[in-house]
C-alpha cells in the first residue's frame, strides 16, 4: 500500500471517530433506575407534568424521563487548565474586592452568532462548578450557562475574615453577574446554592428571571450533616467512583471554609423571605431522601407566591447530580411555560 492510501485510510478512521463522537455526545440517553443501564430515550416523550401553583399544596410525582448523560472528551495530550489539574479548560477568574477571586465557567453551545439567556447555577457545599456537568450538554444549547466555584470552594478564593452569610453570597452573586454585564438570569442552585438562590431572589427580584431550587433547605441544618454518606446523598445508584469523587471534594475544602460554610447552615431561615420571591420558581425533590422530607418542602415550598413542586420519584437527596436527567428536562419545560404565559 503506498503513502497516499494509508494516509487516505487514517483520515477516514479519523473522521469515522469524530462522528461517532458527535452521535455520543447529542444523542440523548436516560439512565435506567433499576440496572444502570445507559438506553436512548425515546423520542418526543413528553417528561414534563404541569404541576399546581404553590396555593393548591399538593405535590405530584414526575413520570420517568429521558436526558443525556456524556462525559467530556479531551484530546490524550491535552493540558490541563493552568488553575488545577482537573483537565477542563476555559474557564476565567474575576475579582469582587477584598481579596475575592471566582472562578467561573461559561458555557454555550447554542449557534455562535447567537447567545443564550443567562443561567447562572450555584452548587451546594463542598461541591464545586463541575457537579453541573449533567445539566450542560443539554441546557447550554439554549442557555448561557454561568457556573462559578462559590468564594471558599474549587479555584474561588475567600479572605480570612470573609462574611459566611447568606445575605453576603447573594450580594456577592450580584456583583458576579454586574462583572460579566448580565442585568438579570435565570438562578438556579442545588443544595446550599439553593438557599444561595433563594435569598438572591428574595434581595434582587428584578435580576431573577425564573428561581429553580433542587433539595435546597429552607432553614438551619443540623451541625455535621456534611458528614453524611455519600451514598444518602447521592442514592443508591451511585457508582463507588461518584461517591469516591464528592468524598474528594469535601476533603479538599479548607478547615476554614468548613467551618464558616457549618455555621452559616445551622443559623439561618428563609421563611420570611420567601414570600419576597416573585420569580417563577420551581422546587424540586425526591420523594425517598433520607435528608429532606417531602412534608418539610410542603411547609416552606407554598409560602413561595409563584411556586411549583415536583417530586421526583429516588433515593438521592442531591438530585441535581443523582437525577439531573430528569431535572434538566423538567426546567427546560418549566421556563418555556413561563415564557409562554409572560
Amino acid at each position: 500500500m503506498n503513502f497516499f492510501k494509508r494516509q487516505k485510510r487514517r483520515d477516514c478512521h479519523a473522521l469515522l471517530a469524530l462522528d461517532n463522537l458527535n452521535h455520543a455526545l447529542l444523542d440523548p440517553l436516560s439512565r435506567s433506575e433499576g440496572s444502570k443501564t445507559m438506553t436512548p430515550a425515546k423520542p418526543g416523550r413528553r417528561a414534563f407534568v404541569k404541576w399546581g401553583l404553590a396555593s393548591a399544596g399538593v405535590p405530584l410525582v414526575a413520570d420517568a424521563l429521558g436526558g443525556l448523560a456524556v462525559a467530556k472528551a479531551e484530546p490524550p495530550d491535552a493540558p490541563p487548565d493552568k488553575a488545577g489539574d482537573s483537565g477542563e479548560r476555559g474557564g476565567a477568574t474575576v475579582s469582587l474586592g477584598s481579596g475575592i477571586q471566582m472562578y467561573y465557567k461559561e458555557d454555550w453551545l447554542g449557534a455562535p452568532w447567537l447567545t443564550g439567556e443567562p443561567a447562572l447555577l450555584l452548587h451546594g457545599n463542598l461541591e464545586t462548578h463541575e457537579i453541573w456537568f449533567g445539566w450542560v450538554p443539554r441546557m447550554a444549547q439554549q442557555f448561557r450557562l454561568l457556573r462559578p466555584d462559590l468564594p471558599g470552594f474549587g479555584r474561588s478564593t475567600a479572605p480570612r475574615d470573609f462574611e459566611w452569610s447568606l445575605g453576603n453570597f447573594a450580594k456577592l452573586m450580584a456583583s458576579f453577574l454586574d462583572a460579566l454585564g448580565v442585568a438579570s438570569a435565570h438562578i438556579i442552585g442545588a443544595k446550599t446554592g439553593g438557599a444561595i438562590a433563594m435569598q438572591f431572589a428574595a434581595t434582587y427580584p428584578q435580576r431573577t428571571r425564573t428561581l429553580v431550587v433542587a433539595s435546597g433547605p429552607f432553614s438551619s441544618v443540623a451541625p455535621g450533616n456534611e458528614n453524611n454518606s455519600q451514598q444518602v446523598r447521592l442514592g443508591s445508584l451511585a457508582s463507588k467512583e461518584e461517591m469516591a469523587y464528592f468524598d474528594k471534594l469535601r476533603d479538599e475544602a479548607s478547615p476554614g471554609t468548613r467551618a464558616g460554610v457549618g455555621k452559616m447552615m445551622s443559623n439561618f431561615n428563609l421563611e420570611n423571605l420567601l414570600p419576597r420571591i416573585s420569580a417563577p420558581t420551581l422546587v424540586i425533590t425526591s420523594d425517598r431522601s433520607k435528608l429532606q422530607s417531602v412534608e418539610t418542602v410542603l411547609r416552606y415550598q407554598p409560602k413561595i407566591p409563584h411556586s411549583r413542586l415536583l417530586v421526583l420519584t429516588s433515593d438521592a437527596y442531591h438530585v441535581a447530580v443523582a437525577n439531573a436527567n430528569e431535572c434538566v428536562t423538567n426546567v427546560l419545560a418549566f421556563i418555556r411555560e413561563t415564557r409562554d404565559q409572560a
